[in-house]
């Protein structure tokens, strides 16, 4: 089995200058975890989950500093950046993720399910020649057992 078999096809996309507010309300309503998020061509630019959203809520992590030879030296001050980036994000381009995890629609079952357990890549945007053609999901792979398609 494999990604083609269980990935949805009816794909609920945002756009990367919607607003934090409206996307929220966009999971709501839609009852989705994230959504791919594409420009006005339908080119795929990313993913944005509940998780960039809760990450908004999130404590900053102050960089560690060492003292090296009578120098401090900061640490993990780009990480800090990016998250201060992201937690004052007010648009979907300002939290997305830009380089997710992908699969293509002929990756096995086995495959996406080590990518959800140990790299915790929950929202699987399944792309064909760079081209968003599918979305895997937790619950696809659930539903997929629950048919008895698998296991």
């Amino acid at each position: 089995m494999n990604a083609r078999d269980i990935m949805s096809t009816h794909l609920r996309t945002v756009a990367p200058d919607l607003s934090i507010r409206d996307l929220a309300n966009f999971f709501m309503e839609e009852n989705v975890s994230g959504a791919p998020v594409t420009d006005e061509s339908g080119a795929f630019l990313g993913i944005v989950t509940e998780e960039d959203l809760i990450f908004q809520d999130k404590k900053i992590q102050v960089p560690t500093f060492v003292n090296f030879f009578a120098s401090l030296i900061p640490l993990g001050v780009t990480q800090m950046e990016a998250e201060i980036k992201k937690v004052a994000g007010t648009r979907v381009a300002e939290v997305m993720q830009t380089d997710p995890v992908t699969v293509t629609p002929q990756t096995l079952l086995d495959e996406i399910a080590t990518l959800m357990t140990d790299g915790h890549a929950h929202y699987l945007p399944v792309l064909d020649q760079g081209r968003l053609v599918g979305i895997i999901t937790k619950r696809d792979v659930i539903r997929a057992v629950a048919r008895g398609s698998i296991w």
